[in-house]
């Protein structure tokens, strides 16, 4: 049996809003996708899909809102000053830093913010 990974998807409460932050963190999405009810964004072989909650609800049968964090996206950032300008950005437009840019024992630099639908996203340099 041969597996390939096709897409790694997130489910939004409102997508004009999600797709706002990711934008600034470099997605290329159009802006007629803010009324769609799902979007594919493919960057460097990777398809990251959106889907509207209220859609997703039609689709599973017994939706229960997930609760606590099991995913990490992460994102990698050119340098350490990208991340911290990065950082600084989103959280100064009002989204959640979960874990300010720290340097780990590994080597990295690394934080996290909240996405609007409350996702931990990380950030590594």
């Amino acid at each position: 049996m041969t597996v390939k990974l096709k897409r790694v998807g997130i489910y939004v409460a409102q997508m004009k809003r999600a797709l706002d932050f990711y934008r600034k963190l470099g997605l290329a999405i159009p802006d007629n996708a803010d009324e769609a009810h799902h979007v594919d964004v493919e960057q460097d072989g990777i398809v990251f899909a959106f889907d509207l909650v209220e859609s997703v609800k039609r689709v599973f049968e017994g939706w229960d809102k997930p609760v606590g964090y099991r995913t990490e996206l992460a994102f990698q950032f050119s340098s350490r000053e990208a991340l911290d300008d990065a950082y600084r950005q989103l959280t100064s437009l009002g989204h959640k830093g979960y874990l300010e840019p720290r340097d780990t024992p590994w080597g990295e630099r690394y934080a996290i913010v909240k996405d609007p639908d409350d996702n931990l996203i990380s950030f590594i340099a």
